[in-house]
């Protein structure tokens, strides 16, 4: 049939539910027009029936019918992102490293990775801009909370983009973390071992702690490198696993102990008082260890953002008090 395409799914959508897949490709698309696509069977994953709430991987294949103007919604055309020249440059000045294969930049927090219906800025929409002297649009390998900040990962070409997936969920990298909570963690070191699951309560969908065989398993370990009396402690986290929220539920549910400005998972008790003390989330991607085809691994690391460097001063911690380097050897 003309009009019909076929897509590959690219490692920047590895794991995306296939209705937000439509949304971010297809914006004009209404979800009505999805559903009856799908129900028809006109619309297919790897050559078969799929419903919108499956996940889509890296290598499939979707089948998409013949796109019309009568797909799209009333009002006016969704008109594309506009770039900020300042935040363009911002960017390019953020890669740590970068060769044929990659980019490791250092994501600033508040900057969406991919966009939504209430995102009206985000990364995605700024990868042309970081091609430098490649050919292909780099793409998303992993992510970041919008609120995260720190080390991320981007294919510079789609070979590149199968085996560096291939390394996430193969668990070949190494992330390591920088996180200021509040209270005491007790103890002060330790392997976290626990299942999770998105779960919604009064409206809200939170990741939580279940039983097990009622969630995905997540581990984690973590150092406290220093403490503020009793009010604040600063941890090295290295997450073995790579869950939603992984770190943050781990640090508020499990040490009781919530990152500094993480209310949705720790509350009132997530905030400390002092003029010096910012509320964002104090949650930073300190570096990264990313194996190569060549055998040998790359690592990469990030400075602190503005408002975390600004609570050490606060707190009084020094970057020199943490060891160089990963929690595990």
């Amino acid at each position: 049939m003309s009009g019909v395409q076929t897509i590959t799914v690219d490692g920047g959508d590895d794991g995306v539910r296939l209705d937000r897949w439509f949304k971010k490709y297809f914006p004009n698309v209404t979800h009505g027009r999805l559903q009856k696509w799908l129900r028809t069977g006109q619309v297919r994953v790897d050559g078969g029936r799929a419903k919108t709430g499956n996940r889509v991987h890296q290598g499939q294949t979707i089948r998409v019918p013949p796109v019309h103007d009568r797909d799209s919604p009333p009002g006016r055309p969704k008109r594309p992102a506009r770039l900020d020249p300042h935040r363009t440059d911002d960017l390019r000045q953020r890669v740590l490293y970068r060769d044929h294969d990659m980019l490791i930049i250092d994501k600033p927090p508040g900057l969406a990775v991919q966009g939504g219906s209430k995102t009206a800025e985000h990364l995605d929409a700024y990868l042309d801009e970081l091609r430098f002297d490649g050919n292909e649009r780099p793409r998303l390998v992993h992510r970041l909370d919008k609120d995260t900040s720190g080390t991320l990962v981007l294919a510079r070409t789609g070979k590149a983009a199968r085996w560096l997936t291939a390394a996430f969920r193969g668990r070949e990298t190494r992330k390591l973390y920088w996180a200021v909570v509040t209270g005491e963690p007790s103890p002060s070191e330790g392997l976290i071992d626990t299942y999770l699951d998105k779960r919604r309560a009064g409206g809200v969908e939170k990741v939580t702690v279940v039983d097990k065989g009622d969630g995905q398993r997540a581990q984690s370990v973590y150092r406290e490198i220093a403490r503020s009396g009793r009010v604040a402690a600063w941890l090295a986290m290295e997450p073995l696993t790579g869950r939603t929220h992984q770190l943050r539920v781990h640090a508020a549910d499990v040490l009781g102990t919530p990152i500094l400005g993480d209310g949705k998972y720790g509350g009132p008790s997530a905030f400390i008082e002092g003029d010096g003390v910012s509320r964002q989330l104090h949650l930073h991607a300190r570096g990264i260890r990313i194996p190569q085809r060549n055998g040998r691994a790359v690592e990469a690391f990030a400075p602190l953002p503005l408002h975390m460097a600004e609570t050490f001063g606060f707190l009084g911690f020094a970057e020199s008090e943490a060891e160089p380097g990963f929690l595990e050897s």
